[in-house]
């Protein structure tokens, strides 16, 4: 029967997970989740919950606080295509889940886990996206939620969200890592707020879906996607684990993380094969890669290491190329979805992708996440189409 325990990558040591502090006492390291007998079965519940068995064999089904999220469509164009120079180019829109990004597969699992211990608040750090999903589940959980955001480094539709659902907003004089900064002395200092950031495994047991999901339909030779605090880094190398252990798969597709020019310190860290991460000052027109300190950034170097991946970063101005070929070709992302595709782009007219690989980018939020960015257009008038 399958149990599970938190569980330290990098000195083995192991947790009740019954625990609320997600940072090992031996060594400081951030703890996953770890199922010992774990077996590749499915349930009857939908999306996320599917794999139940896979992120939280042991959560009673009356715990379970979930929007139906997960089950996002692969989606292929001829546009995105031609553009990318790969023929076999496909695109999973996590921006369909109920809030509109990937962060409500992490915050189902997340704000259970959180009522399955009986907390009454839940808190997080966020440029957008991990807000509006925290303050929805919470609310639909019953639960108070508290966002501290960087209020000069957030979208308003996202701002918007989060209010919207009634969280109580933190305004933080500073960026993402500020807040983040902020997030570990709170917790040092209060046990009675439940943290919903990435530190949180859980939430890295849920965005594992998005992996599974894709893997049940393709093959891919190539997995690429955003990487800000890189907790889809985390997630996605851990998946592969888990479905090449179990036998489900044999080949394992390679992960592709891309950082915005202006946000890249996981591509230095790998590039140089650095002892530890080096903070930048991040800068970039992709809110939600804006993360100049990523706090999973051992974890994703472990996803880079097992799947032979690759590190790259592209320009505000390739992210906003690639973002309007996703826009006009009907599909539509959030300026941060974006760097997914130009990251492939890059990587074909480097050589180092093939025309003949098939390749699933995801896109990590809707279109309507970030609006600032508004494209140029000509406005006719009716004697134009009379």
């Amino acid at each position: 029967m399958t149990y599970s325990v938190l569980k330290c990558f990098a000195c083995g040591s192991e947790y009740n997970i019954n625990r609320n502090k997600y940072t090992c006492d031996k060594c400081g390291n951030i703890l996953d989740v770890f199922h010992y007998d774990m077996e590749y079965t499915t349930t009857k519940l939908k999306g996320v919950w599917k794999y139940k068995n896979l992120i939280h064999p042991s959560i009673s089904n009356e715990k379970i606080i979930t929007k139906g999220e997960g089950n996002t469509n692969l989606y292929n164009s001829s546009r995105i295509s031609k553009y990318s120079g790969i023929n076999n180019i496909y695109l999973k829109h996590e921006g369909e889940n109920p809030t509109g990004s990937f962060k409500d597969r992490g915050m189902t699992v997340a704000v259970s886990e959180g009522m399955r211990l009986n907390f009454k608040k839940t808190l997080c750090a966020s440029t957008g996206n991990t807000s509006a999903a925290a303050a929805s589940y919470s609310a639909f959980a019953g639960i108070e939620s508290y966002v501290m955001i960087p209020g000069k480094n957030i979208s308003a539709n996202k701002l918007f969200q989060a209010i919207a659902y009634g969280a109580n907003i933190v305004d933080i004089d500073g960026d993402f890592d500020t807040a983040m900064a902020d997030i570990k002395k709170t917790i040092e200092k209060r046990n009675d707020f439940y943290l919903l950031n990435s530190l949180n495994p859980w939430r890295i047991e849920g965005q594992k879906t998005i992996i599974y999901e894709i893997m049940e339909k393709l093959k891919p030779d190539f997995i690429s996607f955003p990487a800000g605090n890189l907790g889809n880094t985390s997630a996605f190398g851990k998946a592969l684990m888990d479905l090449k252990s179990l036998g489900v798969i044999n080949e394992v597709p390679r992960l592709i993380a891309i950082q915005a020019e202006g946000a890249a310190p996981f591509y230095e860290y790998i590039k140089e094969k650095l002892e530890n991460i080096i903070p930048v000052k991040a800068e970039t027109i992709a809110t939600a890669i804006k993360i100049g300190n990523p706090v999973n950034f051992k974890k994703a170097k472990r996803s880079i290491e097992f799947t032979n991946g690759i590190v790259e970063k592209v320009s505000d101005d390739q992210i906003l190329e690639a973002k309007r070929e996703i826009d006009r070709s009907g599909i539509g992302c959030e300026p941060a979805s974006a760097a997914a595709v130009a990251g492939v782009k890059k990587l074909r007219e480097s050589g180092i992708l093939d025309r003949g690989d098939t390749v699933v980018s995801i896109l990590t939020g809707n279109i309507l996440k970030d609006v600032s960015i508004i494209p140029e257009y000509k406005s006719l008038k009716i004697s134009d189409i009379l």
